[in-house]
């Protein structure tokens, strides 16, 4: 059985660009909303659902209309250029209002010299109310009850540790928090600069909206059903590598580092729309999606992929309805789908956070040691999963996620420097394996089920699942994190485990290789 690898990499750039707007968007709309607005986590989170809410009602819907589009460019294609491009030019225009807000806090930007030392009088003469759990009694106290304007404002940005400078930890812990609180009443002041933001983050969550279910929907509408797990592990290659870029960048203009929590981002968003566009521009110019739908729906026919050979040509209503053992099935997978994106977007939508004030380290060097395993184990995991079946591949991949979440909830910011060193990213390493052993067989279970004529429909329905959890995690999260920060990764195990359970009772979705499979060898997959 072969896969044409150049079409679905050429297939694979619509889902580039929406990788690297996601990614800009859960490392530095977080960084905004609490470092420059002031927003406590809980409302953070609920924020950073947003998108999620949006796409509980617009992938379904974009997914259904892009299935009963028929233009001379494709069901999918129209949805894809429009939106992107939207999108990109609103990920530009947020940089206006974040710009205003870092001007209104230019006092308390320093983090070195003379100007440090009054960037820490002008915090605490704004009597910030920051809290800090007192280990007596279990109360929260004001931070003045804790600590002295002396004490406050003779706080260093570094110290000294195993011979090189690190942030300070009660850096971490006290300034940055009441800088915080700092923001909050600048931002109650004046509500202007985050109302802008909003309305334009909100306008730009809805263009992505219009063209994630269509882009998604495009792979299995030009791959017959046995390669779709090959096929979706070189869409996911194509994502991450947009995400790599994305944490490059960071890399390169520092938007990890704890000296730059209130640096301006427009050149950083800038960037990213750059990249869309380029990737929106190869897609457009390589590209045929009308030609190859009809080659792989001829292709279907001519293998009896089909359990009726003429339902790539039905419509929904036509199409043969689930079994109930199916229907179980799809009920499973699509909870476990809501479980393992509860844990694992409760860390990207939160680790930006997480990594500067409980690990004290760069979350873009984690992030991309993820992104890298995860890169390196698609192409092995596609082949892997056409020979032991999805969901045996998809119970490892939580096995190893889960282990690598819970193994996190021990490290802090008072572990050996060594320590975090080496084993924070070796954990980052197995996440990014796990996910990738995931991601590459959840969707193609979903689709396995779905007949030619409504395979966006049922993009839909994975879409729907996920982003119900996306909607609850940032805020659940969030909320238990303003308790105490440290639950971010116990929470995430929790919920990959929880995904396991869903997922060992599934019975329908996996691949079938059978008597055909010799035809399936000889079948095509040469280069255009």
């Amino acid at each position: 059985m072969k896969l044409n690898y150049k079409r679905v990499i050429l297939v694979g750039f619509a889902f580039f660009l929406i990788s690297a707007f996601w990614q800009a968007y859960d490392t530095i709309v977080p960084k905004i909303l609490t470092d420059k607005f002031g927003l406590a986590q809980v409302w953070s989170g609920a924020i950073m659902a947003l998108d999620n809410i949006f796409a509980l009602f617009l992938l379904p819907l974009f997914g259904s209309l892009s299935d009963k589009i028929n233009s001379k460019h494709g069901r999918r294609t129209p949805f894809i250029v429009i939106g992107a491009i939207v999108a990109a030019v609103l990920l530009v225009t947020l940089a206006v209002p974040d710009s205003i807000q870092r001007n209104r806090l230019a006092d308390v930007t320093a983090t070195e010299g003379e100007a440090y030392t009054e960037a820490l009088e002008t915090i605490w003469d704004a009597n910030p109310k920051v809290t800090k759990w007192d280990t007596v009694d279990a109360k929260k106290y004001p931070l003045q009850e804790l600590i002295t304007r002396e004490d406050f404002t003779s706080i260093p940005f570094t110290v000294e540790e195993d011979g090189e400078q690190v942030t300070n930890p009660d850096y971490s812990e006290i300034v940055v928090p009441a800088r915080q609180s700092y923001a909050a009443q600048v931002t109650a002041q004046s509500g202007a600069p985050l109302v802008i933001f909003m309305i334009l983050l909100f306008l730009a969550l809805v263009a992505m909206g219009s063209f994630r279910s269509p882009a998604v929907a495009l792979m299995p509408d030009v791959t017959i059903k046995p390669l779709r797990s090959k096929a979706n592990a070189v869409i996911n290659l194509m994502g991450t590598a947009g995400g790599i870029l994305v944490l490059l960048l960071g890399t390169v203009l520092g938007t990890g580092k704890a000296k730059n929590a209130l640096m301006n981002y427009t050149l950083f968003f800038a960037i990213v729309a750059g990249i869309m566009m380029i990737g929106l521009a190869v897609f457009i110019w390589k590209v045929r999606e009308k030609k190859w739908a009809e080659e792989m729906q001829e292709e279907t026919l001519r293998l009896g992929l089909e359990e009726n050979g003429e339902d790539v040509k039905k419509s929904d209503a036509e199409a043969r309805k689930l079994t109930r053992g199916e229907k179980i099935s799809l009920f499973l997978i699509l909870a476990s789908v809501v479980f393992w994106f509860m844990g694992y977007n409760a860390v990207t939508s939160k680790y930006s956070v997480y990594a500067s004030t409980v690990l004290d380290v760069d979350y873009n060097t984690t992030l991309l040691i993820a992104q890298a395993a995860a890169i390196a184990a698609y192409l092995p995991v596609g082949i892997l999963s056409s020979k032991l079946g999805r969901k045996k591949m998809i119970l490892g991949g939580v096995v190893i996620l889960g282990v690598a979440f819970f193994s996190a909830s021990f490290l802090s910011a008072d572990s050996p420097t060594l320590v975090k060193g080496v084993l924070m990213p070796i954990l980052f390493a197995m996440a990014g394996i796990g996910w990738a052993t995931i991601n590459v067989n959840s969707y193609p279970m979903v689709v396995e089920l779905a007949k030619g004529s409504n395979v966006g429909k049922y993009t839909g329905f994975y879409y729907t699942a996920s982003m119900s959890a996306q909607v609850i995690t940032p805020v659940l999260s969030g909320a238990l994190m303003d308790v105490n920060t440290r639950t971010l990764f116990p929470y995430a195990a929790l919920f990959v485990a929880l995904a396991f359970v869903t997922m060992f009772f599934v019975r329908h979705g996996d691949a079938k290789p059978d008597a055909k499979q010799v035809a399936l060898d000889a079948a095509g997959g040469g280069d255009d």
